[in-house]
């Protein structure tokens, strides 16, 4: 299947098993989607992250975590520049996300990083996505 937004279908995914409280979520993969896994996953909002060799595509397999009597450790995930509509920011205008309580996911010319980070590099870039 052909798929317009990759990166929306990952979020969208990583959403909808965790809202059914799956503990794994497999997708089609793509370093892009491996570098948001990544920063996802040092972030502290999912446990893992692995990328199997099958054909004829590469597949990513996240698995998700939750709390002590299964809460969600992902309140909500939503996709910010899209295909259509793209948003950037510079260093000074990155977003905190719930008052600094969630995570902007940026894509930078130094890679995909969290919002700290690219704060602390002193780097803007395009804003991929929020996580709380």
């Amino acid at each position: 299947m052909n798929v317009t937004d990759p990166i929306a279908d990952m979020l969208t995914r990583i959403r909808n098993a965790n809202s059914a409280n799956k503990a794994e979520v497999s997708m089609p993969s793509s370093k892009k989607l491996v570098e948001i896994a990544r920063v996802i996953y040092e972030e502290g909002y999912i446990e893992s992250y692995s990328v199997e060799d099958t054909a004829p595509q590469k597949t990513l397999h996240i698995t998700l975590k939750y709390g002590p009597k299964k809460t969600k450790i992902i309140n909500g995930i939503k996709r910010i520049s899209k295909p259509g509509l793209r948003k950037y920011a510079g260093v000074a205008e990155l977003p905190r996300v719930r008052g600094g309580l969630g995570t902007a996911i940026i894509s930078t010319s130094r890679g995909v990083m969290a919002d700290r980070d690219a704060r602390a590099t002193g780097v803007g870039g395009e804003i991929i996505a929020f996580v709380w």
